[in-house]
């Protein structure tokens, strides 16, 4: 009662901020809180006639079926490590970008280069899914045309399995180094300059200033931005995955991540509670992934923790 009368009077005192945040909160509410119910479905054998709250009770039977089929374990080891490979090399290249854009002196061709690395952020993955095709296709693609003018014979890359962890990884690096390199050319741009210049007079050259200055000054915001990805490691890009590789059953066993696999699953069969079952082990690991990751920073260093 005490924390309603205390929300009360601060409504009363605050209407306009509470008024703009309304709408954020009504949306967030009838799309991410409400829908949760249905998780109840992962513990349930649906049917359409008793449906979400009528149909029977099975426990732990659909979580047992999805891991015993082999495909829980199959989609998990996928996810992570297509997470993991894009987490590192992602990263990597924008803050490597955005260490060069920072060291380039001429006005002009640094905003070119900036918008330039910045564009593949807005390209959409259909489109990139239409790039990889006319790139790879076996009979009209730009590799095979390539190698047809040497007089070699095509080369049907989407019946090879082994290389696909690799494009996806290179198009998923060209699409969002970009757009992560912003943040950290912003996180370049507060250092202060005059440790630049008092290290320049010292005597260090720029290898020396990037290497003691400016990585040990961004490092809180690449911890955060790590931080916030691990959380998702659970988490693969549906789009990239589905528009890249499509329904080529070929590849599933190294493209097939949790994401596309639920996807699928809900448009092939009618096993929903199943379905719901790895969606909700999806979400419940990466919850436990980043409450231990960031209790690990924590413990190592409390100011780099999210909280």
């Amino acid at each position: 009662m005490k924390y309603l009368k205390n929300f009360g009077a601060e409504f009363r005192k605050n209407k306009p901020l509470f008024s703009m945040i309304a709408p954020a909160f009504i949306l967030t509410l009838v799309l991410s809180y409400i829908p949760m119910v249905g998780l109840i479905l992962a513990f349930k054998e649906w049917n359409f006639a008793g449906g979400v709250f009528g149909s029977k009770w099975n426990g732990l039977a659909n979580f047992r079926f999805l891991f015993a089929s082999g495909k829980g374990w199959l989609i998990t080891r996928n996810t992570i490590l297509y997470n993991l490979l894009n987490l590192v090399t992602s990263q990597a290249l924008a803050i490597v970008l955005s260490i060069f854009i920072t060291e380039i002196r001429a006005k002009y061709f640094k905003k070119i280069t900036q918008s330039l690395i910045f564009l593949p952020y807005f390209i959409s993955w259909v489109l990139v899914g239409i790039f990889v095709f006319a790139i790879f296709n076996y009979e009209t693609g730009m590799l095979n045309n390539l190698r047809a003018s040497f007089g070699k014979e095509p080369y049907n890359i989407y019946q090879v399995p082994g290389i696909w962890p690799f494009l996806i990884c290179a198009f998923n690096s060209w699409k969002w180094s970009g757009y992560n390199s912003v943040i950290y050319i912003a996180a370049i741009t507060g250092v202060d300059q005059e440790i630049y210049e008092a290290a320049a007079i010292d005597g260090a050259n720029i290898f020396q200033r990037i290497r003691h200055i400016m990585l040990p000054c961004i490092r809180p915001t690449v911890v955060t931005m790590l931080l916030l990805q691990i959380g998702r490691i659970l988490r693969g890009d549906f789009e990239m995955f589905y528009q890249i590789v499509g329904s080529n059953g070929q590849l599933y066993d190294m493209t097939d991540v949790i994401d596309t696999y639920v996807f699928r699953s809900l448009t092939t069969s009618s096993n929903i509670g199943m379905t719901t079952a790895a969606a909700f082990y999806q979400s419940a690991v990466c919850f436990i992934v980043i409450i231990v990751v960031n209790a690990i920073v924590k413990k190592i260093d409390a100011d780099y923790a999210l909280f």
